[in-house]
């Protein structure tokens, strides 16, 4: 067992890259020029990188081979450094032993290997070595032979798709008659393939006219024959953002990637997923009635897609940290089961409770998700964004069902 605490910036001898600017700039590239220069990870907390810092032997290495033998981290390379996949990884594995082995005594899911991280990797060891559940259920998960609850929402997919080829939806019409490249796609381009990392945005109360709109969305994310539940907003919040015209995106299927946010904060800036090319469709609350009405919809979409358009944390989910971003709340989530997992102790309220040793909660699960099971050389993730009555089209699923998931979430009550 180890007698290191492993975390970010951590390097087996001789494991530091020879060009850190090539290095850090393959991570780092949508940053603002004054943090992209910079030759170190970020990390949680507010303000805090980490520099490389060389250690005797291969500890990290053999981190790594355990998280990817167990099947928290597949398909990421074992280079002896505590990268933001060793991280995401570590966090995995902290999170299963609390929430599917039901052992809460690990403690916070925060991606540093101390002495009780490395104490349950020696247990996991002990008790499974050889048998097939050394594979956590996560690693074992398949598309191809996916879940009951993965194969209906992907099935809400498919069949938005086929339905949306042929009948007229005046939204989406004018996103086919968009003529800028974009990361919008055409209804003809939606990747409904099960091997596809899905994330589903569906928004509520889009017509109301609301001025602090609250974390009141549903988010379903499809993964390795998995799915997964978040809750957060699709919406913009009249209160925080500094125009009167504020974006919100147009439903239908986008393509997002890992990078940050808040690009030009070194305080701040944080893991987010951004338009993977050059921006998104949006419209604009055109009349400042602190909605997204006929009348906004009427006059059509901004001319240029924006770029800025995020897939963000939302703090633990009391106020909604949207100016026409898509937000994730961190005080819970359902999980691969269906169920509700609680986060509340560790989800920091705000910016402020990261500098405490909260963390973002169940935001981080989503992210380490991702960055943890994308497919091998598969840097996207097909972002769907529909309104509840747009799926009353195409399934049975219905308004309240959508409302009693939310609920429950974040209630932190019973299974979704």
């Amino acid at each position: 067992m180890s007698t290191t605490t492993l975390r970010l910036g951590k390097t087996d001898q001789g494991s530091i890259p020879a060009d850190l600017s090539k290095y850090f700039g393959a991570y780092h590239a949508s940053m603002a020029a004054a943090l992209k220069a910079k030759r170190a990870f970020r990390e949680e907390a507010n303000g805090v990188w980490k520099p490389f810092e060389e250690i005797p032997g291969t500890e990290v290495k053999a981190l790594q081979q355990f998280l990817k033998d167990a099947g928290f981290m597949p398909n990421s390379k074992l280079n002896g450094i505590y990268d933001y996949s060793t991280q995401a990884a570590v966090r995995l594995f902290q999170e299963y032993i609390r929430t599917v082995e039901g052992d809460a005594s690990i403690g916070t899911p925060d991606g540093v290997a101390g002495s009780t991280t490395f104490r349950f990797i020696e247990k996991w060891k002990a008790e499974k070595q050889g048998k097939p559940e050394f594979v956590c259920e996560w690693g074992r998960s398949s598309s191809q032979a996916g879940s009951a609850d993965f194969n209906y929402w992907l099935n809400i997919l498919q069949e938005a798709k086929a339905f949306y080829s042929t009948q007229h939806n005046p939204i989406l019409a004018l996103s086919e008659k968009h003529t800028r490249p974009g990361d919008t796609k055409k209804i003809k381009d939606w990747d409904v393939s099960p091997d596809t990392v899905h994330l589903i945005g569906i928004r509520r109360k889009q017509e109301a006219n609301i001025r602090r709109r609250e974390n009141d969305d549903l988010f379903v994310l499809l993964i390795k024959g998995m799915v997964f539940k978040f809750w957060g907003s699709t919406d913009p919040n009249q209160n925080i953002i500094k125009r009167r015209d504020e974006p919100f995106l147009i439903e239908g299927q986008h393509s997002y990637k890992f990078g940050w946010h808040k690009v030009s904060d070194a305080q701040e800036v944080y893991r987010a997923f951004e338009p993977a090319t050059v921006g998104v469709l949006v419209f604009r609350d055109r009349n400042n009635n602190d909605s997204l009405d006929e009348s906004d919809i009427a006059r059509g979409l901004d001319a240029v897609p924006n770029e800025t358009i995020n897939i963000h944390w939302s703090g633990k989910g009391g106020a909604n940290f949207s100016a026409g971003c898509q937000v994730i709340a961190g005080q819970s989530y359902s999980n691969h089961k269906g169920k509700v997992i609680d986060c509340t102790a560790f989800a920091s309220l705000n910016y402020d409770g990261l500098a405490q040793g909260k963390t973002r909660g169940a935001y981080n699960m989503l992210t380490d998700l991702i960055l943890s099971y994308l497919p091998e050389g598969v840097f996207t993730i097909a972002y769907t964004l529909a309104r509840d009555e747009t799926f009353l089209r195409t399934t049975d699923i219905n308004e309240e069902m959508i409302a009693a998931w939310g609920d429950q979430i974040r209630r932190n009550t019973g299974e979704v």
